[in-house]
């Protein structure tokens, strides 16, 4: 995925910052604890498509960003 892509793109719920989960394949918004997939290199944007983040998820390292 494209990193300038990142920049540009929001979360579609909050608009907040999307942060990219290369293992899960997944776009991240830690402010709503939503994971939106990433298909064949393509964000899918939608909150239905989206999963909730376990509470591990959410505080790695004890950070809440």
């Amino acid at each position: 995925m494209d990193h300038r892509l990142l920049e540009i793109i929001a979360c579609p719920v909050c608009h907040g910052k999307l942060y990219l989960d290369k293992k899960n394949r997944e776009l991240v918004c830690k402010s709503d604890g939503l994971a939106y997939p990433v298909r064949t290199g393509i964000p899918v944007l939608l909150a239905n498509e989206a999963r909730k983040l376990s509470v591990d998820e959410l505080f790695i390292d004890g950070k809440h960003d």
